[in-house]
């Protein structure tokens, strides 16, 4: 991916901490440019680079596809192997990002990913108000966690009703794959709902969690290709491999995980196999969607909750388009997001906050 390919890169040396902070903004057609600040070990910064330029590219489109005024962007601090990050030094990295972020007087706003967390947006919201899922008692949204829960409750009803005729997901056959944060919410949601679960991760202490829930423990091996109606991908990404695919014996995927496909072809391998995959930034965009509505748009709860739901109309109107003009699913995303990005007039961004 060429850095044309973005409005801009900013890439500082942090004063304070001496470490590679890399902010990518995609695009701001939409609205201000938004995404996760990840501290991460990388061989080399430019690795850091690599990925700050392909994970501002995807959240433009989850953004578009989600319907938010917002287009895409990415932090990344690349840490080199065997630097410390002791609490002063985290400290200094991040008020090194936050100084990085207010250079761009709002053309891009940060949120927790891989290796920060709300607290630490709470640390960066000091120095710039273009922050958001900071803790609740900092004025801030709180954990993401329960509103991607339920945005993949609500992409889970679409794909029922592609599959049954009905929304209602009492008696599907789910295998939830993760009982991480989100994970473990997701199957409290679904055991409410009726499902039929099994459940697994490689943590076996999460095992006495499932039986509380009254669903079947497996090993995520056997999770992965159990004869289900849907696969809940809810853990690390990367596991629909080549090789994993003619194993599969679900009739849908759709799960919170990212990076679900372990190299793009796979969508392709799944619709020739007739499995329905929805792609994981569209299922996963309940977190970022409350998070985005409540604190950058400072609209009410009640609203949040309501576009949070609205995945469900999102994945059911993809789904549609895919069956119509013969696609996958995530061509029909891709072009989603194509048109609403060129609907929309150039330079949107809204004023600084």
């Amino acid at each position: 991916m060429s850095t044309l390919d973005h409005e801009q890169v900013l890439i500082r040396t942090g004063p304070r901490s001496g470490l590679p902070v890399i902010v990518a903004v995609h695009s701001s057609k939409l609205g201000q440019a938004v995404g996760g600040c990840r501290l991460w070990r990388y061989a080399d910064w430019r690795d850091g680079l690599t990925d700050a330029l392909r994970l501002s590219a995807a959240m433009t489109a989850k953004c578009a596809v989600a319907g938010l005024a917002n287009g895409g962007g990415k932090t990344v601090v690349a840490i080199p192997p065997g630097a410390e990050l002791d609490a002063a030094m985290r400290r200094a990295l991040l008020d090194d990002v936050a100084d990085t972020i207010a250079s761009l007087d709002g053309a891009y706003a940060t949120g927790p990913d891989v290796g920060t967390t709300p607290e630490d947006m709470a640390v960066i919201g000091e120095r710039t108000p273009h922050v958001f899922c900071k803790p609740i008692q900092h004025g801030g949204s709180g954990d993401s966690s329960p509103a991607t829960a339920s945005g993949t409750l609500a992409a889970l009803r679409a794909v029922s009703q592609r599959l049954h005729g009905t929304r209602a997901l009492t008696g599907v056959r789910l295998s939830l794959v993760g009982l991480g944060s989100v994970g473990l919410r997701l199957a409290r949601l679904l055991a409410e709902e009726g499902a039929d679960l099994l459940v697994s991760d490689i943590d076996h202490a999460k095992q006495a969690a499932s039986e509380e829930l009254g669903a079947t423990w497996a090993s995520p091996e056997q999770a992965l290709t159990s004869d289900v109606d849907i696969l809940v991908p809810a853990a690390l990404g990367g596991i629909l491999t080549e090789d994993v695919v003619p194993r599969l014996r679900c009739a849908a995927i759709a799960g919170p995980a990212n990076n679900q496909l372990a190299t793009p072809t796979v969508a392709d391998l799944l619709h020739r196999r007739g499995i329905v995959w929805v792609p994981d930034y569209v299922v996963s965009a309940g977190g970022v969607i409350h998070a985005l509505t409540m604190e950058l748009h400072h609209q009410p709860p009640d609203d949040a909750r309501e576009r949070v739901e609205a995945i469900e109309h999102t994945v059911a109107g993809l789904l549609d388009t895919a069956e119509h003009q013969q696609v996958t699913p995530a061509q029909a995303a891709t072009e989603l997001a194509r048109l609403r990005l060129n609907a929309s007039p150039s330079n949107s961004r809204p004023a600084s906050s």
